[in-house]
């Protein structure tokens, strides 16, 4: 049981990882890197799956993330 808790989180965080490097993109207005997700439902639902992990990208790079792009 722990073996396959290891083996979720870890394919949790490499997802994130492999996400967040493809839906990267940088505001002219502020120039701060930001993980974009799109405002589609799936979309949606990776944001809150991932939000824990967001929450420490933040914390650790300073890159942000939110649903769709800038305005």
């Amino acid at each position: 049981m722990k073996r396959l808790l290891i083996v979720l989180l870890i394919a949790w965080t490499s997802s994130y990882a492999y996400f967040r490097e493809g839906n990267t993109q940088v505001w002219a207005k502020d120039r701060q890197s930001y993980v974009i997700f799109p405002t589609t439902p799936t979309g949606e639902a990776l944001y809150y799956l991932w939000r824990p992990l967001s929450y420490a990208d933040k914390a650790l790079t300073g890159r942000g993330s939110h649903l769709g792009p800038h305005q």
